[in-house]
């Protein structure tokens, strides 16, 4: 099986996985500019939270690198826009604004050294950030791989796979790592409408992993669990509150509910970066609202009368009260969340 990078560094250039073109072609993007790593993460060309993070810690180098300051104020200055403009393209990943405060607090902790020392250390940040994540989705595979039992059928939602992440994925990873220990396991993969990154992306990375999977719409998933079809729900989050309430995927909360009435565990997989503590609950998230062209067409083609009125939010919020355990790469967290995840950072 030959393998995929979703995010890399190379030969300074940001290459990026065109995931607007999957399944259909594996296409790359080599951006030399930071402003076509921005454009790439509000256009979903990558998109999942951690793999928006580490592009845009990249993005950031890759700015750095191109610029013609010469002493720290001017650079600093520069590095301060380039982080604006980066944080203004999917607001609701709490990843992506981690990243950037960890490449903007690098420059302040280093106003002693010259600006080609800087840059050479904000490349260097970059990609460490991106091999981080890799082996932090392995520890949540680890952690999370003792409550996938032999012979289960996982239902999973959006992509929360290698795609999503600079590689092994977080949901997915879980999935994988039940799936390289010898389990026979089935995925059920919820289409996700609008963008179809269930149907699009999560369906291609297992096929191209060899781990069985089904996918179904949406609306087939309370039908699937009432046929006891459906043994545990696992899905990423973008954001998690300090009462452990989760923004993710608009449709994971209907998930959650389901899930909850029909007696199937509920489990969300993340890395520690995406708990914002100075979130109190999910009021406080912002969700990202986007274009109404991803639901008025499909592949191009107009399918909703026009005048229509169309909302489009990308994310929902899931209350904690249905979520049985947030994985991370350090533990399995449990209730009481406010608790144990102000334990665990």
């Amino acid at each position: 099986m030959r393998m995929f990078r979703t995010v890399a560094w190379e030969k300074d250039k940001v290459v990026l996985l065109d995931q607007t073109k999957l399944p259909f072609e594996e296409t790359y993007l080599a951006c030399d500019d930071y402003h076509a790593v921005a454009e790439s993460i509000e256009k979903m060309v990558v998109r999942g939270a951690p793999a928006i993070g580490v592009a845009a810690a990249m993005g950031i180098a890759l700015g750095a690198l191109y610029t013609k300051a010469r002493v720290y104020g001017e650079f600093k200055k520069k590095i301060e826009k380039i982080c604006r403009e980066f944080a203004q393209t999917r607001p609701t990943a709490v990843n992506l604004f981690w990243a950037i405060e960890r490449m903007k607090n690098l420059v302040m902790t280093h106003s002693e050294k010259s600006v080609e020392e800087l840059k050479s250390l904000l490349r260097r940040e970059a990609v460490k950030i991106g091999e981080e994540d890799i082996k932090i989705n392995r520890q949540i595979g680890q952690a999370g791989k003792k409550l996938i039992k032999d012979g289960c059928t996982i239902l999973t939602h959006c992509n929360a796979g290698a795609l999503a992440t600079a590689g092994y994925g977080t949901a997915l990873g879980v999935i994988r790592a039940a799936f390289e220990s010898g389990r026979s396991i089935d995925v059920l993969a919820c289409e996700t409408r609008p963008f179809l990154q269930g149907a699009r992306l999560t369906a291609w990375e297992l096929k191209k992993s060899g781990i069985p999977v089904t996918v179904i719409t949406d609306s087939m998933a309370g039908y699937a669990m009432q046929k006891k079809k459906i043994s545990i729900v696992i899905t990423g989050a973008d954001c998690i509150c300090l009462n452990g309430d989760v923004a993710n995927k608009i449709g994971t909360y209907s998930l959650a509910v389901l899930a909850k009435e029909h007696g199937i565990p509920f489990y969300v997989a993340a890395p520690i970066s995406s708990i914002n503590l100075s979130l109190k609950d999910g009021k406080a998230v912002v969700i990202e609202e986007r274009d109404g062209k991803e639901v008025t067409h499909i592949g191009g083609k107009r399918m909703v009368p026009k005048g229509v009125k169309i909302w489009n939010p990308a994310f929902d919020i899931t209350p904690s009260k249905y979520i049985g355990a947030i994985i991370t790469e350090k533990e399995i967290v449990k209730r009481p969340y406010k608790r144990n995840l102000k334990n665990l950072l």
